[in-house]
């Protein structure tokens, strides 16, 4: 029981983690339109294309188990 309760916290975690990258980048992307962006949201930028990237490898190989 109490691992059941576990997975589901961590999969509510990630889906929250998800979207919250999400609306991340759809921020940097409206401002990159506006304007440049600083080296800090440039990084930001980049490295939240790289985590999607990650997390759908690693979302093919948990459903591959």
């Amino acid at each position: 029981m109490c691992i059941y309760m576990l997975k589901n916290v961590n999969n509510t975690s990630e889906i929250l983690l998800v979207l919250s990258a999400f609306c991340l980048y759809i921020y940097l992307r409206e401002i990159k339109l506006e304007r440049k962006l600083t080296r800090f949201e440039l990084l930001m930028y980049i490295l939240s294309q790289f985590a999607y990237v990650l997390w759908g490898i690693s979302f093919i190989a948990k459903i591959w188990e």
